[in-house]
């Protein structure tokens, strides 16, 4: 072991109140900062994650401009996520903004493609050219609407839309006629499985690459999200079976509660043995699982009851959330949009240990009100600031002074990782993301 000197620094009394912010802010590492987090640790700075999920990331068009912003090295974006076109934050941009995650995500995107091989694209918003996949395949109608595909498959149905004036896709209903009788509920599985020894591995070494940047690491889990109604209409099959319909699905939750149970215990099943093997591959460097991204919360109510979700999804998450909790040292990030506050109990009983996207401006979503209620059992992961119209419609002023109120609401008594509510969308002013960036650095005494 390397022995050094031992230094002693004595700070006069009057000056350690000034300084002890900058000291905690530059002697904790990124993970420290997580940890401390996690752990409901008051007094630290409030680490930030911008990146890390697809449901803490930012778009292209936003990466695209920090990275003009801050003088960085002119390329191309790429674009890791498809669906919602979210920009890739690389090392360079991550240094810059300060942020305290590392992400690691799924070896193929939601239309079932690899993230590798990749090509240049230009965008419909005035021609901004950005790095895709290999298998981002496209094309264009009369009226415009630019096509996706599952698979990169042109010759297939394809499975996603984005129309003229958008900035990402909606996923295409492909619903076959469903028969008069039982429903197989293998037809709605198809996409899930045991992961093959390449997608093991290649966890493993995305993790190790994670973890040596110092930061926490997030990882997305595979196959863990219970009705996600972005995944259930499949846009990575070429030919989907079951319920795939979104509106056909929120009906079964009622009327076919027998069937989506029966979903859920074998997907269950199959996800548990799946995470075996990415915590035997990942040695203990993991630090959080994004497990579900299922949406019980609409801007002023839910989709369902609180009793419903006890009985139809608390068995799975709990039996999902025990074994992470039994066997790793994990933590369980959930994300769910709306008007969740009904739901918060439940979400702690089965385990779940990180709520996002910390939605304020939904009813019954009042930080105060979070923080008082739930903040020494739960870490909030999102609430920074709101991206309906703060963000993106405010004055930089108006989105500072959102920021630090959010800041001194939410890490009291610690857990708090900043975040935007959802992310960061297109044609949000950069002088405005860079506020934001700005009051939580200055909130932590830079």
């Amino acid at each position: 072991m390397c022995s050094q000197p031992r230094i002693d620094i004595i700070i006069p009394l009057e000056y350690a109140q000034a300084v002890k912010p900058f000291l905690m802010q530059t002697l904790l590492t990124s993970k420290e900062r997580i940890e401390s987090a996690l752990g409901h640790v008051e007094g630290r700075p409030i680490p930030m994650d911008f990146g890390s999920t697809s449901v803490t990331g930012m778009h292209v068009t936003c990466v695209a401009a920090l990275r003009e912003h801050f003088g960085l090295e002119k390329r191309p974006v790429k674009v890791h996520e498809p669906y919602q076109m979210l920009g890739l934050i690389e090392e360079d941009l991550a240094r810059a903004i300060g942020v305290d995650v590392q992400g690691v995500f799924a070896p193929r995107t939601m239309f079932n493609f690899p993230t590798r091989d990749w090509k240049l694209w230009k965008t419909p918003w005035n021609g901004l050219e950005v790095l895709v996949p290999g298998g981002f395949n496209t094309t264009v109608d009369q009226n415009q609407n630019i096509y996706i595909y599952p698979e990169g498959d042109l010759t297939a149905p394809p499975s996603g839309r984005m129309p003229p004036g958008s900035y990402f896709f909606d996923v295409i209903i492909r619903q076959e006629p469903l028969p008069d009788g039982p429903i197989d509920p293998a037809a709605n599985l198809e996409e899930f499985g045991p992961l093959s020894e390449a997608d093991v591995d290649w966890y493993g070494t995305e993790v190790r690459c994670a973890a040596s940047t110092g930061r926490a690491v997030m990882v997305s889990l595979p196959g863990t999200a219970l009705g996600d109604i972005a995944l259930v209409p499949a846009p990575g099959l070429k030919q989907p079976r079951g319920i795939r319909d979104v509106a056909e699905w929120y009906v079964s939750t009622r009327s076919r509660r027998d069937l989506l149970h029966k979903i859920f215990e074998r997907q269950t099943e199959i996800a548990l043995a799946n995470l075996e093997r990415i915590k035997s591959a990942t040695a203990g460097l993991i630090d959080i699982t994004f497990t579900c991204g299922t949406d019980f919360g609409t801007q002023t109510s839910s989709f369902c009851s609180a009793a419903t979700f006890r009985e139809l999804y608390f068995p799975y998450y709990r039996a999902i959330n025990d074994w992470i909790h039994r066997n790793t040292t994990w933590k369980v990030f959930k994300h769910s949009c709306g008007s969740v506050a009904r739901f918060l109990s439940s979400f702690i009983d089965s385990g779940i240990d990180i709520l996002n996207p910390v939605q304020c401006s939904a009813t019954g979503m009042e930080p105060d009100l979070l923080k008082s209620t739930y903040g020494d059992r739960i870490v909030f992961w999102g609430g920074g600031v709101d991206t309906q119209k703060t963000l993106p419609f405010g004055t930089p002023a108006q989105v500072r002074e959102e920021v630090l109120s959010r800041c001194e609401v939410f890490s009291r008594q610690g857990g708090f990782v900043f975040n935007s509510i959802h992310n960061v969308q297109a044609r949000t002013p950069v002088e405005n993301v860079v506020a934001m960036i700005d009051a939580v650095h200055d909130f932590n005494g830079r």
